[in-house]
């Protein structure tokens, strides 16, 4: 079946999904998404009711969530890079860690990042500092686990580095890791000279100028 990517090329999520695609010259269609346009994002929420990107649509079936989307691609298109292992027992790590990128360090960076958007009476301090909280005790967990390196799971490249990658990146922009977490400073720089994320990062870069400054 033909695989078509909706997204767009700054989102974080998609390039979590992207680097999925790109690590198995996985063959689809981008179908790059400007939601700033009413009649595009009609369409795309008629698609997906939350209007949340990456979609991937595989022939009749639509699939949204970028961790599903990597898992559907494991399952259905699988190949020469296996990001979730076949065993459960050594896929639960995979995915433990997988959640952790999303959870703890995705979200409290794009909590920063969406109060440097909020009108000057709306801004929410508190919620900030709790977000760069969470960071910094995610970033004390990743260090231990970078340290196994030279992945997140040591040599394997897995569904966690698809996670990891795009969210320790945009992190490291709102609460730096400086000299404090020197294993997981190495493993970003690893990560973005990956060539799956590289890509990502090359066809982004265009849109670089959006990322909100304080």
């Amino acid at each position: 079946m033909a695989l078509t990517l909706y997204y767009h090329p700054f989102a974080s999520y998609c390039w979590k999904a992207l680097i999925a695609l790109y690590e198995n010259d996985t063959p689809f269609t981008p179908h790059n998404l400007d939601l700033g346009y009413p009649k595009v994002r009609a369409e795309f929420n008629a698609l997906s009711p939350f209007g949340k990107m990456p979609l991937l649509k595989d022939g009749e079936t639509l699939v949204s969530e970028a961790t599903v989307v990597i898992e559907h691609l494991a399952l259905h298109h699988p190949g020469k890079v296996e990001l979730i292992p076949r065993d459960p027992a050594a896929a639960l790590p995979v995915r433990h860690r997988d959640r952790v990128f999303d959870l703890y360090v995705q979200e409290s960076m794009q909590k920063i990042v969406g109060d440097r958007l909020r009108p000057a009476d709306a801004k929410d301090p508190f919620g900030v500092a709790q977000a760069r909280a969470t960071l910094r005790t995610a970033y004390a967990l990743v260090e231990t686990w970078a340290a196994e390196g030279p992945w997140i799971m040591g040599q394997a490249f897995t569904l966690a580095d698809c996670a990891a990658a795009p969210a320790l990146h945009y992190a490291d922009r709102v609460e730096p890791l400086g000299e404090a977490f020197p294993n997981t400073t190495a493993y970003l720089a690893r990560l973005r000279q990956r060539l799956s994320f590289a890509r990502v990062l090359e066809e982004a870069a265009p849109y670089s100028h959006f990322f909100p400054k304080e």
